[in-house]
């Protein structure tokens, strides 16, 4: 067979069996998603020689740090996807769940029925944790998934996809429900973009490079997440004995996330009690700082920001800084500068705090948490299979819900349209 034979016939397993997929009984999903669980402890260490080989090829080729700490499956990672996956299979099955019941004048009951979506294609770079939680997202809501993890982590997938076809066969449920593309070719991906008649939905998750590249191909509806430029406001009213645990947080705890910090504005009223001890603290934690001439002026350990560094996706223990003199400028910067993934404002100010919920478009706005918590664990979605930034038909981190869509059914007693 030709690659594009194969990237076919692969696609049409996917169709085939997501029919049967979108009525499987609830307790045989979270049989399956038990049993991955119980597998991923058990084959650990199987598991990490082939991460470990994933991570000498990596490295070799000169992936960065941020790449680098994205691939690499430590016992605490593989250990989060077991729990990610029994969170999972606790939360209520959305397929089939009937909503806005309203019976008509005419006497017709109308509702909304949940479905699956069908054939979701997820191509991301890195992770491979990602192959887990989206193939158990997928299951869980009764869609098909075909998996094409970087080549980076090939190893590593192909050993967690392995472990979920020997969960899928354990319990009589089609291994096609999830599949990994058996090759490294990038072609593969332009053949699969193409397939828009058996796939319904690509979810690209990585770098900005992928996400474009993937939309500019795709003849399949795309949900995207370009990058995750996120920024901390810390507002006039704020508690400043809140602010120091908010942005180290968020800045050093995992630098290379797509929600860490890269942008932090301080209001001119406090910048001169707050910034020059938070400046001091982040470098301690190894964090450069680029900022205004403001913030320069108040802390000798900021340097000066470039035109290109406003804006920017770090990934990296870097962080721009700049003063602000209002609430208005720091919306307006935000506006400009942000990629409506994750802002923050740190205020004890009910109403600045209500004008920052409001007026700030982004997929998660908070007040004084650090910008980490937008992430599908975090926020009662058991896992997700990725941030939307956005809006059509999700916003956010995507779990249950936002992998199904809602038909109409309609109950009658003969009524006829006059």
């Amino acid at each position: 067979m030709t690659l594009e034979e194969r990237i076919v016939a692969l696609a049409r397993s996917a169709k085939k069996v997501s029919s049967s997929l979108a009525t499987l009984p609830t307790t045989a999903k979270d049989r399956v998603l038990a049993s991955m669980a119980r597998l991923l402890d058990e084959h650990r260490h199987e598991l990490k020689q082939a991460n470990d080989l994933d991570l000498r090829d990596a490295a070799e080729k000169g992936l960065s740090t941020a790449m680098l700490d994205r691939l690499r499956l430590t016992d605490a990672v593989i250990d989060a996807m077991a729990v990610a996956l029994e969170e999972l299979r606790l939360l209520p099955d959305p397929v089939g769940k009937v909503e806005d019941f309203v019976k008509r004048p005419n006497g017709l009951q109308v509702g909304r029925m949940r479905v699956p979506l069908g054939v979701i294609a997820m191509i991301y770079e890195s992770r491979p944790n990602v192959t887990v939680d989206a193939a158990a997202l997928c299951l869980k809501t009764g869609n098909a998934v075909i998996l094409r993890g970087g080549s980076e982590a090939f190893r590593s997938n192909l050993a967690l996809a392995g472990l979920f076809h020997q969960a899928l066969e354990a319990e009589g449920v089609p291994v096609d429900a999830v599949q990994l593309l058996p090759v490294t070719d990038r072609a593969a991906v332009d053949i699969l973009l193409a397939q828009d008649e058996l796939v319904d939905l690509v979810i690209p998750r990585g770098g900005e490079g992928l996400i474009r590249s993937v939309t500019a191909k795709s003849r399949i509806p795309v949900l995207k997440h370009y990058k995750g430029v996120c920024h901390i406001y810390i507002d006039k009213d704020a508690d400043l004995h809140k602010v120091e645990a908010i942005v180290l947080n968020a800045k050093v705890q995992r630098p290379s996330a797509c929600n860490a910090l890269e942008g932090l504005l301080v209001h001119r009223e406090v910048a001169s009690r707050c910034l020059p001890p938070l400046a001091e603290a982040l470098v301690a934690r190894g964090v450069e700082l680029r900022g205004c001439d403001v913030s320069r002026s108040l802390s000798p350990v900021i340097t000066a920001a470039g035109d290109e560094d406003w804006g920017r996706e770090f990934l990296d223990l870097i962080l721009c800084v700049r003063v602000v003199t209002s609430y208005d400028e720091a919306r307006d910067y935000i506006e400009r500068y942000g990629s409506k993934h994750t802002e923050c404002v740190i205020t004890e100010n009910y109403t600045t705090a209500q004008r920052f919920l409001a007026e700030i478009d982004a997929s998660a706005v908070m007040v004084n948490a650090s910008t980490r918590f937008n992430d599908g664990g975090q926020l009662g979605l058991g896992a997700e299979i990725g941030i939307s930034t956005t809006k059509l038909h999700a916003y956010g981190p995507m779990g249950l819900e936002e992998l199904t869509t809602r038909k109409f059914i309609v109950y009658g007693q003969g009524q006829v349209r006059g």
